[in-house]
């Protein structure tokens, strides 16, 4: 009987990248223990199946022919040991709201796509840490080190990739049991907007809005050839590339080789060199992919990274996420949308209006303001539609959970209030009220461009 999947032995996909430069890579300080954790992650079952994966390309192909519109959030870095199913629920559930709304507001089927079951390691701007003259190796993700400010818990420790792969393993099997549960679909979504919409400070607004999204249906990915309510899609950065090349598997019945560790994984904006082992190993797997861009980047550096990771052009394959900061986003983002255009090349264009946007704060924590986040993604819209191009989605950095991370909008959350429930173990997350603050608003926005009589209307 041929296996559905072979283990990645020397196949291009998994070593190819090994004799490249590669970024933001841990210094393990013990060879044989990462030759043991990687030895072990070959060995193991795929977490996603190739199936699932093409799923998600032809989902992020209506996206790109501007057919659907894609809902792209999870936590900054998921924490090994912070892990419960409430919290994954909450975070779940407002993916599905976010979706509600946006669907709405579109006119479109939606994709839903979480940072979840495997978001476990982060880029860091320096290798390490100085506290009170004490230096450490910087935090990066728990698939590397800890987060407490330690020499033990600072050591890289690459058994931790296979900590991680079991958690994920655990997500996925609990995400998958709700998405065909009574939980999924429209009307426990509704339910929490007319939840949300009675406690607002905008309640009068908002409670109207909520009555027209009702009225319209939902609008989150029925109709023909489109999925179930619960359809769910999980995504990562795909940083550790010790980790993503022992999950490799090729698929017997194609010959493909796909990343089984979630079904779209994504090339940061400080690891997407041309000539670096990302790029390499991204250009072989057959997922749908996608690359954060930063103001930085030219149309001339840009096309040939398309080309690369895209070589036959297919609709799905490739999802630029722009993530320019609100002062820039109208500054910087046309050229390359017109560039990318004339070129015609098949991308799906998104909004990440939270990386561009992190700053300071007089407690010393991390965090955003919500109306920079709210002003970006309109600066988003506002570019695309102007050159009759398509906003494909947004990607946020966001929790069910009810978090002081981020201050402003209709929550109402001030500087002095980020200590009380400051969670995040790297960038500060939209808590729930924030993230639905910021679809309604927008919505909001597309309301007063709608023609009469349009249910929910694409801007």
């Amino acid at each position: 009987m041929t296996p559905l999947l072979d283990l990645p032995h020397a196949h291009a996909a998994g070593t190819g990248w090994r004799s490249l430069p590669a970024g933001q890579q841990p210094a393990w300080p013990d060879p044989d223990a990462l030759d043991a954790a990687v030895h072990t992650l070959t060995g193991s079952l795929p977490l996603v199946m190739p199936r699932e994966c093409d799923l998600l390309k032809s989902r992020l192909a209506a996206v790109a022919r501007g057919e659907a519109f894609l809902v792209q959030g999870g936590d900054c870095a998921e924490a090994l040991d912070a892990v419960g199913a409430p919290s994954i629920g909450r975070s779940v559930g407002t993916l599905q709201q976010l979706a509600t709304v946006f669907g709405y507001m579109m006119s479109l089927p939606v994709v839903t796509v979480a940072r979840m079951a495997g978001q476990y390691a982060k880029p860091r701007s320096s290798d390490t840490e100085i506290r009170r003259g004490v230096e450490l190796p910087a935090y990066r993700g728990d698939a590397v080190n800890g987060h407490a400010f330690t020499a033990a818990a600072r050591t890289p420790d690459p058994h931790r990739m296979v900590r991680v792969y079991h958690q994920s393993a655990a997500v996925l099997n609990l995400v998958r049991a709700w998405g065909g549960g009574e939980l999924s679909g429209v009307e426990p979504a509704l339910a929490a907007l007319r939840k949300f919409a009675a406690t607002a400070p905008e309640r009068e607004r908002y409670e109207a809005l909520t009555d027209r999204i009702e009225r319209a249906g939902g609008f989150i990915g029925t109709g023909d050839g489109w999925h179930t309510p619960g359809e769910l899609f999980m995504s990562h950065e795909g940083l550790l590339l010790d980790y993503e090349s022992a999950l490799t598997r090729v698929d017997a019945s194609t010959g493909h080789p796909y990343a089984t560790s979630g079904h779209l994984l994504w090339i940061g904006e400080r690891t997407r060199r041309l000539d670096g082992a990302h790029v390499e190993y991204f250009s072989r797997i057959s997922n749908p992919i996608a690359v954060k861009i930063g103001p930085g980047v030219t149309a001339d550096e840009l096309l040939p990274l398309i080309d690369r990771l895209s070589p036959h052009n297919d609709p799905g394959r490739l999802t630029l996420v722009a993530r320019m900061g609100a002062e820039r986003v109208r500054r910087v983002l046309p050229a390359l949308v017109e560039r990318v255009t004339a070129e015609g090349r098949a991308v799906a264009w998104v909004c990440d209006p939270m990386h561009g946007n992190t700053i300071g704060s007089p407690s010393g924590h991390k965090t955003r303001r919500f109306d920079d986040i709210l002003d970006e993604t309109g600066g988003f819209f506002e570019v695309l539609l102007g050159l009759g191009a398509h906003p494909g989605g947004v990607h946020l950095e966001l929790t069910g959970d009810d978090v002081t991370e981020c201050v402003g909008g209709g929550c109402g959350v001030g500087f002095d209030d980020l200590p009380e429930r400051y969670r995040s173990v790297c960038d500060p997350r939209l808590n729930w009220h924030q993230s639905l603050d910021l679809a309604y608003r927008l919505a909001e926005g597309a309301d007063l461009l709608r023609p009469p009589g349009l249910p929910g209307a694409a801007l």
